[in-house]
């Protein structure tokens, strides 16, 4: 049986964790900063997981993770 191909832009932004959960990084860090709160952004630093529904096809998509 072949190997599977990772989706490229996949790996670059998803990671799995040891117990199998899907962790994206969060929105809304990329620009225009300065105007939203101190505390919003703090918030925003960390990992999210994500939704059972998206996990399962993330996980397809990057099979090797």
């Amino acid at each position: 049986m072949p190997k599977q191909k990772t989706h490229s832009s996949s790996k670059k932004r998803f990671k799995v964790t040891a117990s199998g959960k899907v962790l994206h990084k969060q929105s809304f860090r990329s620009h225009i900063l300065s105007k939203r709160p101190t505390k919003r952004m703090r918030h925003l630093r960390h990992s999210q997981v994500c939704a059972d529904a998206n996990a399962r096809v993330i996980k397809k998509m990057i099979p090797y993770a």
